[in-house]
């Protein structure tokens, strides 16, 4: 990849950072109600496998820490702000909020509430695609703990043997809600538990954005090749606690520090300097920059648009 374009990226892992940092702030502000799940610590994930895909064109489905995806796939931030704050003009016109973020038009098809729900969701999307014969895939981020979910081994079971153009993401954190994986998972390395469908599988480091690029890399290959599908496990760890109301008080903060010193943004940002591509002078301008295009545009945008109408409370409901 040529060292513009890890600028770029490196751009929208900062500019997804400050968004949920801001998100952060504004619920504190109660100007956010509702769940919020934050992204901090996980940028090189979804970075790496939307750089390796096709955004816009290849179909995303995820769970509920789903702002950042969706922004990867082209919709707009400000759109999606204005979902978190309820407003007509967000993504799903208010009613979603943080959990339900979505944007058809460009193929994110949503980020989704129940725990497991995306699995057959996105097995669904990828028949679709398979019966159509396009030469899209369909990709589906789940977390570690929504692999014990029966959705997953039944969605395995179906994508294998259909051999549908699916690409299975896990993101494994290291945690479900306060559990840690090992105290709840009998086979901690997820990319083993698909062995048993005859799913090929890796696992790669998910703080790192090149590692990441270069495994989806293949991994995209092997699904859009029409070899069926495969699960790609980037192992990374979310700096937050699972969503706002969480202390975290089940890890140690020597733990998370550790973890801090592997920070996707900064081993990008430290590369890039390296190779005589960025100077400290010029990140510390980008974060000003991106800094102003939150509050100035994406905040301010939120703030002002319109509350929903009380008149369309059942417009959108089937009953």
């Amino acid at each position: 990849m040529k060292l513009d374009d890890k600028k770029r990226v490196l751009r929208a892992m900062v500019l997804a950072r400050r968004f949920e940092e801001r998100c952060y702030q504004a619920y504190i502000e109660r100007k956010i109600g509702g769940f919020l799940h934050l992204y901090p610590g996980q940028e090189a994930c979804v970075s790496g496998v939307m750089e390796a895909a096709r955004p816009g064109y290849d179909y995303v489905i995820t769970g509920y820490r789903d702002h950042v995806h969706a922004i990867q796939c082209g919709a707009d931030p400000k759109a999606v702000m204005a979902e978190l704050y309820g407003k007509e003009t967000g993504s799903s016109k208010g009613r979603g909020g943080s959990m339900h973020i979505f944007d058809a038009a460009h193929h994110f098809m949503g980020g989704y509430a129940l725990v497991g729900g995306p699995f057959p969701l996105a097995a669904g999307i990828a028949k679709g695609i398979q019966m159509k014969g396009g030469d899209e895939i369909c990709i589906c981020f789940l977390g570690d703990a929504a692999n014990n979910q029966g959705t997953f081994h039944e969605t395995m079971n179906m994508a294998k043997l259909w051999n549908l153009p699916v690409l299975f993401i896990c993101e494994n954190n290291q945690y479900g809600i306060g559990t840690a994986i090992d105290r709840s998972t009998a086979v901690v390395d997820q990319f083993k538990r698909v062995c048993g469908y005859g799913i090929e599988a890796a696992q790669c480091d998910g703080q790192d954005f090149d590692i990441v690029y270069e495994h989806a890399k293949a991994a995209v290959g092997h699904v859009r090749g029409h070899k069926g599908p495969y699960f790609l496990e980037v192992m990374t760890y979310r700096y937050r606690g699972h969503s706002m109301s969480d202390s975290r008080a089940y890890r140690t903060r020597e733990e998370e520090e550790l973890w801090k010193q592997r920070d996707p943004i900064f081993i990008l940002r430290d590369r890039l300097i390296d190779a005589g591509a960025l100077t400290p002078e010029a990140f510390a301008a980008l974060e000003k920059e991106i800094d102003a295009y939150i509050e100035n545009e994406v905040i301010k945008f939120a703030e002002e648009s319109p509350e929903p109408d009380v008149s369309e409370l059942e417009r959108y409901v089937l009953a």
